[in-house]
This record gives C-alpha cells, structure tokens and sequence, in this order.
C-alpha cells in the first residue's frame, strides 16, 4: 500500500474538529484537558470518531493529543508514567482506526483513495495554559526559545516513538515558538527518529 506523499498531492482532507466532534457525541471537553481528557475517559470514543472521519474520506486523522500534557494528567490526579502512556496512547487509537478502517475497506475502494495517515497533533505553550493565550500569543515574552523547546520536547519524543506518519504543531500564534519548534526538529534526538512529512 503506497502511503500519501504530501508534496505531490492536490488535494488532502483532513479530519474534522476532534474535540468539536467528541463534544457533539456527550463529551465534556470543558477541563484544560480539553479533548486529551477523553483519552482517559472513554478511549473509544475517540477510536470511533477516528474511524468515522476516515469513512467520511479524510486522508488525515489527527490525534486526541494536541492539549495533552503530563503536567495536565497530574493535575487530575494521574502519576507521571500513567500520563505519558495516555498521551502515546493518542497515536495508537488513531493508527488502530486507521488500520481497522483500511482493512475493511473494500479492495477496489483502496486502489480509488490514498492510504489514510496520522498527524500526531501538538498544541502550543499557550494550549496547556487553558486559558486563551494559544490564540493571541500574550505568552511570547514570558517564556525563551530554550524553555520553549524544553516544554515541547519529551511530548514530541513520546508521540514519536509511538510512529505517527505526520506531526501537526498546531495553532502557534507567536514566532519564538514557530522558531523554537524548527531548532528542536533539528535536535538529533529528534532527528533520529527521521522526518516525519
């Protein structure tokens, strides 16, 4: 099966709002947690949405992780190892959806659709403040490139290791950070896990 190479593509669809999504099925996506939350609450859901998203023709699937922190996790009574498996786990429930979804896929549907892929989404600094700044940015002088990369760098590393086909950095409202994420992308312990499109 031929996955999606992006740069010769004309047109890719990607999924809809997953937490608009999850919250129109009952989800409470009000917390800090936001969506991340449901990973622990009702996995399935998010599994379920996933796969109805790709059935509805999305080439992309992006995960349940874009507000998920471990400090998030902590603050609802998580331990350390507890949240960084929900947050790995956001890639595993896209990609078993994903796969799910191929495998039932008719033969001659294959051959008309690209091999859907999963973006790991990652949400700015801002996003794991909850409390608006991802959109305005109003962090930018409160926080330097290095802590910047600190903040984003053990998230990245465990969404890598879990092999997602894309990474999503997702609303970053302010240059420092688009800088900072570009320097650790660059990073060989970044690197070695190779380029993810």
């Amino acid at each position: 099966m031929d996955k999606l190479h992006l740069s010769g593509a004309e047109t890719v669809i990607l999924d809809g709002g997953l937490g608009t999504e999850l919250e129109r099925k009952g989800a409470d996506v009000t917390t800090r947690l936001w969506s991340a939350r449901i990973l622990k609450e009702d996995p399935d859901m998010i599994f379920r949405t996933h796969k109805e998203f790709f059935e509805a023709g999305a080439d992309v699937a992006t995960t349940a992780s874009y507000q998920a922190t471990v400090k998030g996790f902590e603050e609802i009574g998580l331990d350390k190892k507890a949240a960084e498996d929900l947050i790995r786990s956001s890639i595993r429930i896209a990609k078993k959806a994903r796969d799910e979804f191929w495998s039932e896929l008719p033969k001659a549907d294959k051959s008309a659709r690209r091999f859907p892929l999963v973006a790991a989404s990652i949400g700015c600094y801002g996003a794991s403040l909850a409390d608006g700044s991802e959109f305005n940015g109003r962090y930018k002088d409160e926080v330097t490139a290095e802590q910047l990369k600190d903040f984003h760098r053990g998230r990245l590393v465990m969404l890598l290791e879990e092999g997602p086909d894309l990474v999503a950095f997702e609303t970053v409202p302010c240059a420092v950070e688009v800088m900072a994420l570009a320097e650790l992308l660059e990073e060989p312990e970044i690197q070695a896990f190779g380029t993810p499109a």
